[in-house]
């Protein structure tokens, strides 16, 4: 008989380093908690995973795979949910196109991806694809608000260990470029939904000559939802891309874009593409009816424009010519000559802008050479937290990371809040005319004029994610007595329908004086102006800058984002564990193929083991969870205090040691604590045999590094390549089984 009974722990199957490292280090779990009676099990929600888990038809039996992203899905709405996430890869086109093709080349009869689909047949092949686009796995799973911070002993570390940073000058060329007028923040209308308003909208587009598409049906807007519709002029865009383009140029600086393709999927990509032909406006003029052709794709980005012209000579010297006009571009790999234009997904803003910020303003352009460089965001939302954090360094000279505060964040998120751009309310306006919503008792809640090519998109954030994000940011304020900040600009038609729900909360609670409301420019300036004292503080945030800034204050903070504690108190009771960023874990898979070195750094896996150990130990009273959960805490710190994470270098420590030293302190605080007899007499040989091992261990990690690594596929590698691969130990293995 089949055991269907659900694991205590379920830690997620990703993709790319994160997934690497869990071949190594997942086993070293499972086996440390059987002693407390502690089952771990794994769900599969790799962007190949989900690839293959959509078109079921098309494969062989064995091949199929379930859907765990749905699974999961309605795990964490239940007060169950004890999961572990990594970091999965939110694809853009051409990482999806990729994957397709890796698995195709392995057998997998699937479909080619449709770019412009024309048959019934394309079409819903395409809109399947389209559903796994972006930033698809978080909206699912995340049913709660999010609690990020740095954990003690990681902030302590960091004072005491600073990262490198660059020096900031004030008269550094450094900045950030929005349009003025007529983006996304100019255009923004927002409005809670009513009793009387509630029910089914749709989304319409109407011609000018009156026929009406509806372009979403079914949409539905509960009581007390804060919907809201804008767009952003494509004309004016493409004015502004021009623009920027010039200014960088007589400015003498580097160009480059700022962007998410991977969250935003619908909408930024399309911008991104807009930044291309801005970019290469004269080859589009001139060579615009080859180039449709040639099957290209702005969107898609340089890289792949350039593989499609490559066999044509002249539009490539024209594309040469005008390279040697334009200015100086940042870029994304100077030894490839991957540009920043070449890949939508590769520039992504929350990472990208950080870098450019802890280099001190600098860039790096084509000859592998630093420079100060144009930062251009095109919407303003949140440009200016960027924008204002430069002016701030400027002035002040780089933060100094030995006394600097932490900022903590609390972030909106629960059942998709403020999914802006990303999911299907998001629209390329088909001709001039007016996009509309229309609500279920008829009435026009938004509408806007629109021009061919605007970008359009509509979002909502439910009444009770407000309600519990409001909730546990005084949770937050009452357990630390730091500085708190909502983070709501009074002149933005959303964030006035959320201060609504704030203002009152706070009196209602008598704490009102405990918190500000500040727009994004000035809580950054009175955030910086904290944590430079030594204090801290709590970013009390919107989904998408909960984003941004988990990764802009660690990375000055700590020199990463992958080592912040990320916990999701799911509405209904259960536990989301999210484990870091992993922005940077393209390069270090390319390393690990190439040499055989993993630099992924597991730091926040094991705090995130740890709390989802104690939360298991609190929700169904196993003593023996806490043991394990308090010793990897001491596991945790043992890391940091002897400095046993990943160097960048092959031939030096690297992921798999980190995560034996792990082991070992781990063995060793259960083999040492006095609370749970029976695990410190299980631990007690297993520590003995790490510490006795330990030559021999490090030795047999050592000798694989250097040579090329083959784990048979980048989106879908073998699951026994990889582990032999990352378990080169012989004696670990012994050990731990």
């Amino acid at each position: 008989m089949t055991d269907t009974s659900q694991p205590d722990i379920l830690y997620t199957i990703v993709d790319e380093a994160p997934e690497l490292a869990s071949a190594s280090f997942l086993p070293i779990i499972k086996r440390f908690a059987s002693a407390a009676g502690v089952s771990v099990g794994t769900k599969d929600i790799s962007l190949a995973a989900r690839i293959i888990s959509a078109f079921p038809e098309y494969l062989s039996e064995d091949q199929r795979q379930p859907d765990d992203l749905a699974e999961l899905g309605k795990l964490v709405k239940t007060p169950d949910a004890n999961v572990i996430k990594l970091p999965n890869i939110s694809a853009s086109v051409p990482q999806l196109v990729a994957a397709v093709e890796e698995l195709q080349a392995q057998g997998y009869a699937l479909p080619d991806y449709p770019e412009e689909p024309k048959t019934d047949d394309e079409k819903a092949i395409r809109a399947r694809y389209d559903a796994i686009k972006g930033s698809a796995v978080n909206p699912v799973l995340r049913e709660g608000n999010s609690d990020r911070r740095a954990a003690k002993a990681v902030k302590n570390f960091a004072q005491k260990n600073p990262h490198s940073m660059g020096d900031w000058s004030a008269d550094s060329k450094t900045k950030v470029s929005s349009m003025p007028d007529n983006d996304f923040y100019a255009n923004e209308k927002s409005a809670t939904i009513s009793a009387d308003q509630a029910g089914d909208a749709r989304i319409e587009f109407v011609g000018k000559d009156g026929n009406v598409t509806v372009l979403k049906d079914g949409w539905t807007l509960e009581e007390g939802t804060i919907a809201d519709a804008t767009f952003m002029s494509a004309r004016e865009l493409g004015a502004f891309l021009a623009d920027a383009i010039e200014d960088t140029k007589k400015d003498g600086t580097m160009f480059s874009l700022h962007m998410k393709a991977t969250m935003m999927k619908v909408s930024d990509p399309i911008i991104f593409g807009h930044a291309v032909k801005a970019w290469l406006a004269p080859v589009f003029e001139k060579y615009g009816d080859k180039l449709e052709a040639l099957g290209v794709n702005p969107n898609s980005g340089m890289g792949d424009l350039l593989e499609r012209v490559e066999g044509d000579a002249e539009i490539m010297a024209a594309i040469e010519a005008l390279t040697a006009e334009r200015p100086a571009m940042y870029m994304v790999d100077s030894d490839k000559g991957i540009t920043n234009l070449h890949v939508p997904s590769d520039v992504i803003i929350d990472a990208s802008m950080p870098a450019v910020i802890r280099a001190g303003g600098k860039g790096w352009d084509a000859d592998g050479k630093k420079g100060d460089t144009n930062c251009v965001i095109p919407d303003r939302c949140y440009a200016t937290v960027y924008d204002e954090t430069i002016n701030f360094f400027k002035e002040n000279g780089k933060l100094d990371v030995t006394t600097a505060g932490a900022v903590a964040n609390v972030g909106l998120m629960a059942q998709k809040a403020e999914e802006y751009g990303s999911h299907p309310t998001t629209f390329e306006a088909p001709a001039d005319g007016t996009i509309r919503i229309v609500l279920a008792n008829g009435d026009t809640l938004h509408e806007h004029q629109v021009e061919a090519g605007d970008i359009w998109r509509a979002c909502t954030v439910k009444k009770a994610p407000i309600e519990n994000w409001i909730e546990l940011a005084m949770d937050r304020q009452r357990l630390t007595g730091s500085e708190a900040i909502f983070w709501l600009d009074a002149n933005r038609a959303h964030d006035a329908e959320l201060i609504k729900y704030v203002k009152p909360a706070l009196e209602k609670a008598g704490v009102a004086d405990k918190f500000q409301i500040m727009a994004p420019r000035e809580a950054t300036r009175q955030t910086l102006e904290t944590i430079t004292t030594g204090k801290d503080s709590i970013a009390i945030t919107g989904n998408v800058l909960r984003d941004y800034l988990t990764d802009l204050f660690p990375i000055l903070e700590l020199g990463t984002s992958a080592k912040m504690l990320s916990i999701v108190k799911l509405m209904n009771g259960g536990g989301l564990f999210e484990t870091g960023a992993g922005g940077s874990a393209p390069k270090h898979v390319q390393q690990l193929v190439e040499e055989n070195h993993l630099r992924w750094d597991s730091m926040g896996e094991f705090c995130a083991l740890g709390e989802s150990l104690n939360f298991l130990a609190d929700a169904k009273g196993n003593a023996k969870a806490g043991v394990l959960g308090a010793a990897a805490e001491e596991a945790t710190q043992g890391i940091l205090d002897n400095n046993r994470s990943p160097s960048r270098k092959v031939g030096e420590p690297d992921n798999r040691d980190s995560h034996y030293w792990f082991a070992r302190y781990w063995a060793e605080a259960l083999a040492d604590q006095t609370d749970d007899a029976e695990i410190a007499a299980e631990f007690a040989p297993i520590a003995k045999a790490l510490a006795d091992g330990e030559d021999a261990i490090l030795a047999e990690l050592a000798a694989v590094q250097g040579p090329p690594a083959d784990i048979g596929g980048y989106y879908h590698p073998s699951v026994e390549k990889k582990a032999k691969v990352m378990r080169p130990s012989a004696t670990l293995n012994a050990i731990i089984g």
